[in-house]
């Protein structure tokens, strides 16, 4: 048998080579979540005779971008191998981002993460929106039945099929480190939380992780009706989500998050749900108390996450009146105190920067306060912009680190740097990825970056001269005390 014909539990895959690299795409690691299995927990995969060929991406999860395919079927991984080897490889997991409603494995390749840490690559879909992140049960019938968190319990299948099945791609089951960005962070530090997750990884980085955002039945349930109303199935709500077209219920989905951006500014319709079964308690709690999964972290956020939402992706509070709501449950005194620490508000920036904080850069530090007291943490923020960003206004803004992350060549590349800024790029680049993947096999990143501690809160910042800053932001941290996040 060739060394791209590899046996899972379900049969046999056959990948392509791209290079001195392996390479399989749309290797299913659950049933199709399609039929009677929409919006039920993940089924294992029938298993197949003869060969699969994977060699083509899966489809994403059903969403409104037109980069991607779509299809309900979507339940897919890919896995990125180096040439076979006695020894077993160190496997990274990432988990993309894209607010639970957008986003696709296949927009992350890891190929370069491959070459140069000697690590197996996997990069998982999972169900988004309405079909992935809201809480259906009180609309179960005895003919029909509804689970929650069918997303989250996707991350957790796969990270299953990794235990079960990354054997035979040349991967060690137990040495798997997690990783992702924006909801995919917020997956990482939700996994960490996650009780049936335990023991599928053993170290894991949050890339801009809304931590926060996770959610009671209460909350969850109220935008379940919402969406029921949208979709126009209150009369018979268990049918109406039964026999939806999935381009209905993304319209739906588009519909509640829009009108959530200013009913519950600050806090995301489509997110994990704290359900007492899948989810016990809410990550802050469990963090607090030690009850998260003990592993090595990497957590931080970019110099100016809120930057890039008003102009691509209009969902955090980034105006004056969503930030007013957003303030309506909060101490007055508090509220004053963090508007003092934004000199210039209400500004458009001030307030962007001021939103991107409180959904990104303010759980994280509660995260990693936190989780300091229990496991080994590692905080950083991310402040390489190249001129082309500066020149626009974003600076540093939500998710340009993960250009430096996964390489900096190709046409996205060319045109960030366009301006100006590739050589600095390519060294943030080997800085980033250097750290990760020191972390990946070791548990801790590479020399000069310290733990993050409460008494120091030292920080890596990452940029072209990367350096050590002890509580960074500090004023504005201390400002931040006392607020109460929507729960």
């Amino acid at each position: 048998m060739s060394d791209l014909e590899v046996t899972t539990s379900a049969g046999v895959v056959r990948g392509h080579r791209h290079g001195d690299i392996r390479i399989w795409r749309g290797i299913p690691f659950a049933a199709p979540p399609v039929g009677q299995l929409r919006l039920r927990a993940p089924r294992p995969v029938e298993p197949w005779t003869g060969v699969l060929e994977t060699t083509e991406f899966g489809p994403a999860a059903p969403q409104r971008s037109r980069l991607v395919r779509s299809n309900e079927d979507c339940l897919t991984l890919n896995v990125v191998a180096p040439p076979p080897s006695s020894a077993p490889r160190t496997v990274l997991v990432f988990f993309h981002g894209g607010a639970y409603i957008t986003g696709s494995s296949r927009l992350y390749r890891g190929e370069n993460l491959v070459r140069r840490g000697d690590v197996v690559f996997v990069a998982a879909n999972y169900r988004l929106g309405a079909l992935g992140y809201l809480d259906f049960r009180e609309f179960s019938t005895p003919q029909r039945q509804f689970d929650v968190n069918c997303g989250l319990r996707d991350q957790v299948a796969a990270l299953q099929w990794v235990r079960d099945n990354i054997a035979a791609f040349g991967g060690d089951p137990n040495s798997v480190m997690i990783f992702g960005e924006s909801s995919g962070g917020n997956a990482v530090t939700t996994l960490m939380c996650t009780p049936s997750a335990r023991g599928l990884f053993h170290r894991a980085i949050a890339q801009s992780s809304p931590a926060a955002s996770t959610y009671s039945p209460q909350r969850a349930q109220r935008w379940a009706h919402e969406l029921i109303e949208f979709l126009g199935g209150a009369q018979d709500p268990a049918s109406a989500l039964t026999s939806a077209t999935p381009e209905a219920l993304v319209e739906a989905t588009h519909k509640l998050t829009t009108a959530a951006v200013d009913s519950d500014p600050g806090t995301r319709a489509t997110a994990p749900v704290v359900d007492g079964e899948v989810l016990p308690k809410h990550p802050f709690d469990a963090f607090a108390d030690g009850s998260a999964a003990p592993v090595p972290l990497i957590i931080g956020s970019n110099a100016h996450e809120g930057r890039f939402f008003p102009r691509f992706l209009d969902i955090l509070p980034t105006t004056p009146a969503r930030i007013e709501k957003m303030f309506a449950e909060t101490d007055p005194a508090v509220k004053s105190r963090v508007l003092a620490a934004y000199p210039g508000y209400p500004k458009p920036q001030v307030c962007a920067d001021l939103a991107g904080d409180v959904v990104f850069w303010e759980p994280t530090v509660l995260v990693a306060q936190s989780h300091s007291r229990h496991a080994p943490t590692f905080a950083y923020r991310y402040d390489f912009a190249p001129r082309l960003f500066d020149v626009a206004g974003f600076g540093a803004t939500h998710g340009t680190e993960l250009l430096a992350l996964f390489g900096t060549g190709g046409p996205v590349g060319r045109v960030a740097t366009v301006l100006g800024g590739r050589r600095g790029l390519r060294t943030v680049s080997d800085v980033i990825q250097s750290h990760w993947l020191q972390f990946a096999h070791h548990g801790e990143p590479g020399p000069g970056w310290s733990p993050y501690t409460e008494d120091r809160r030292t920080t890596l910042i990452i940029d072209e001269r990367p350096h050590l800053v002890d509580d960074p932001n500090r004023s504005r941290r201390e400002a931040w005390i006392g607020y109460r996040h929507r729960r």
